[in-house]
């Protein structure tokens, strides 16, 4: 019925050869969403075919309209068949076709194919509004062509799989610390040593550019200076048990503590097992 009534008012002014809206129309800045502001365009576009080739007054001036609508923000639809005087044989086509662009602007065509999505639309009102006057065969078909490669480009777009985010990257693993343990007065790995420093090497392949710090401790029996340098013999035990498994030697940092840092506190002159070690930190 909107159709209808402008079609009854344009035909009132049509020796006038009114363009009001359409001059409105390319004056306005689109608003709304990516689709109304791409649908006012291509109204705009088509009106002025209308216009300025066809000279149809009445017609340049309803598609004006619906362009001003779009403009403003407005969901306007495809055109409805019953508001035009279609040839009987043709409804049919007309209607299917108009129900193929409707699922493909329902399946994200308009949110994410706004620009293809709206100039489907508008050659199809284009096939619609040419199939009324029936009497431009090539102009039909044109704007019947011109729709189905345009629907057919958007059902493609519409039916593609919509991409995956990309997967959260793993978090970096937190750094582990391992503690090799020394006999009294001794650099020598032994055999749970050894096991320890293995798992050490394990480990390092689950750290992107891992690192390992060693860091050698002893307990406070003997002298501050005798005891920083057995704690560097075995930092340098612990690194070159590494470097014989493989590992580069520029992925490890060696550091000597002596009696400074204790695991345990105790008064000087104590024998401390749980203070003779090495700290193997992996990160």
């Amino acid at each position: 019925m909107f159709r209808l009534s402008v079609v009854v008012m344009a035909a009132a002014l049509l020796g006038a050869c009114t363009t009001w809206d359409l001059e409105r129309l390319q004056e306005t800045e689109p608003t709304g969403t990516p689709f109304t502001q791409a649908l006012a365009k291509e109204y705009q576009t088509f009106a002025e075919f209308e216009a300025y080739q066809m000279k149809d007054w009445i017609d340049q001036e309803y598609f004006a309209k619906k362009g001003l609508r779009a403009a403003a923000g407005e969901v306007v639809a495809p055109e409805e068949l019953s508001g035009w005087d279609l040839p009987e044989g043709k409804i049919d086509e007309l209607a299917e076709a108009r129900g193929r662009l409707i699922g493909a602007l329902n399946q994200g065509g308009r949110r994410n194919h706004p620009e293809d999505a709206a100039h489907a639309q508008a050659k199809f009102d284009c096939w619609v509004e040419q199939q009324e006057e029936n009497h431009q065969p090539e102009d039909i078909e044109e704007c019947q062509r011109e729709f189905e490669a345009a629907l057919a480009k958007l059902v493609e777009l519409v039916e593609e799989p919509e991409p995956q985010p990309a997967a959260a990257p793993e978090p970096a693993p937190e750094p582990v610390t391992y503690m090799v343990f020394f006999d009294f007065d001794s650099a020598a790995l032994n055999d749970g040593a050894m096991a320890v420093v293995g798992l050490v090497e394990d480990r390092l392949p689950d750290y992107e550019d891992g690192f390992i710090s060693i860091v050698g401790h002893t307990d406070t029996a003997g002298s501050a200076a005798y005891n920083s340098e057995l704690s560097m013999r075995r930092a340098e035990a612990v690194r070159e048990a590494l470097t014989t498994m493989g590992v580069a030697p520029g992925q490890m940092s060696v550091d000597a503590r002596g009696e400074s840092d204790p695991m345990i506190a105790t008064g000087d002159g104590v024998r401390s097992p749980q203070n003779r070690r090495v700290a193997i930190t992996v990160k």
